[in-house]
């Protein structure tokens, strides 16, 4: 039983009072991120209004492997406090019985007076229908209270839903004169130690980490999370290697055992390469050629069709450029160093992606942050 509209009434908080709170349930669904595909990274608040600013009474974000969800956590935590009090929570609860029963009747059953969502969530199983599930018990349901900051939040399930790929948050390190490398197949370390350390903890909220063979054959890099405490959150690595040349030496094939590996090669690569990659648990995806390389289109809706909802992308110029001109970036990171190459090197930024980015209509420019030595630009997708 619901609380009468006179209470709901007077759960109303000022609008500020709102946005904190629904801040404060993204900090906790970004707990989440990198660890709960292929569900959303979601995080709820039970609370009530006070004189003082929101009290909380409980909260919740999604759990490893997407069970519990962040709603029944907050549930839990708050009891039987949470009756006549409001739930603000990043996405539409979820109306669908699955391996846990449906969040929104898990709400109804609390007795909450109040909803405030972000979004309606755009998985045909739900698609308005918890919203609907709740309004229908006489719960007050509030949707888009912080909407854009929450689609930047879930656009990898918005992705994954609708178009059936992952989001893809490119990473692009230059000097201070504009260059990614020196010359072909010498590795250039650009990041500063600081900028470095906040690219591993963004690597930590992915659910895969991509790059190109070029990379691999250039760097032989681990791609694993190596802040102290943090090597388990390392993301599963994806190496888009049309043709197999990713060598059995290479870190990458070498702890494949340890840290899943996928390599995405195109569809008459050799088969004796893949049997050798095979033995050392690499798992090779088999996706179109699109020309010389391989469909990078097919490549992510590979990557959707296995759950994966965040693509961390920090493959080198070639491989960013190609995602550009397929429309395949939402967000972009151009991290310059202020030390300058001071000779010709291989430029960072290349046509296609300069482009992308200089286009208004495509990608909005936020804030910078600044890590020691290092200016992160940030670049948002607008459609």
């Amino acid at each position: 039983m619901t609380a009468s509209i006179e209470s709901t009434a007077a759960l109303r908080a000022s609008e500020r009072d709102e946005i904190a709170v629904m801040h404060h349930a993204l900090a906790l669904g970004r707990r989440g991120a990198g660890n709960t595909w292929p569900n959303p990274a979601v995080g709820a608040v039970v609370w009530r209004p006070a004189a003082d600013g929101p009290l909380v009474l409980g909260r919740g974000w999604t759990k490893p492997g997407g069970r519990p969800h962040a709603e029944t956590e907050a549930l839990k935590a708050a009891g039987a406090a949470a009756r006549g009090a409001v739930l603000t929570v990043t996405l539409e609860p979820c109306s669908h019985h699955g391996r846990t029963p449906p969040c929104a009747e898990a709400i109804v059953a609390a007795g909450l007076a109040r909803v405030v969502t972000a979004l309606e969530d755009p998985d045909p199983r739900v698609a308005g229908r918890g919203h609907a599930l709740m309004r229908a018990a006489g719960i007050a349901v509030e949707v888009g209270r912080c909407a854009p900051e929450a689609f930047r939040a879930h656009v990898g399930h918005i992705r994954r839903v609708t178009e059936g790929r992952p989001a893809v948050f490119l990473k692009l390190a230059r000097t201070a004169d504009g260059f990614a490398a020196a010359e072909p197949g010498r590795q250039l370390m650009i990041t500063g130690p600081i900028g470095g350390a906040r690219v591993h903890m963004e690597r930590a909220m992915a659910d895969a980490i991509m790059i190109g063979v070029g990379t691999v054959l250039a760097d032989d890099p681990q791609l694993t999370c190596r802040l102290p405490g943090m090597a388990g959150e390392s993301p599963i690595r994806v190496v888009v290697d049309t043709d197999l040349r990713t060598p059995e030496r290479t870190a990458l094939v070498r702890t494949a055992r340890d840290v899943p590996t996928w390599i995405i090669a195109a569809e008459d690569a050799p088969l004796r390469h893949e049997a050798a990659l095979r033995a050392h648990a690499v798992d090779v995806i088999r996706v179109p050629r699109d020309g010389a390389h391989v469909d990078l289109h097919c490549a992510l809706q590979a990557l959707g069709s296995r759950g994966i909802t965040r693509v961390m992308s920090e493959g080198g110029p070639r491989l960013a450029d190609a995602l550009a001109a397929a429309g395949l970036l939402d967000e972009v990171t151009l991290i310059t160093n202020e030390r300058p190459l001071g000779r010709e090197g291989i430029i960072a930024v290349r046509p296609r992606l300069g482009s992308a980015l200089a286009d208004e209509t495509l990608f909005a420019r936020v804030a910078p942050s600044i890590y020691g030595p290092d200016r992160m630009d940030h670049f948002v997708r607008t459609v």
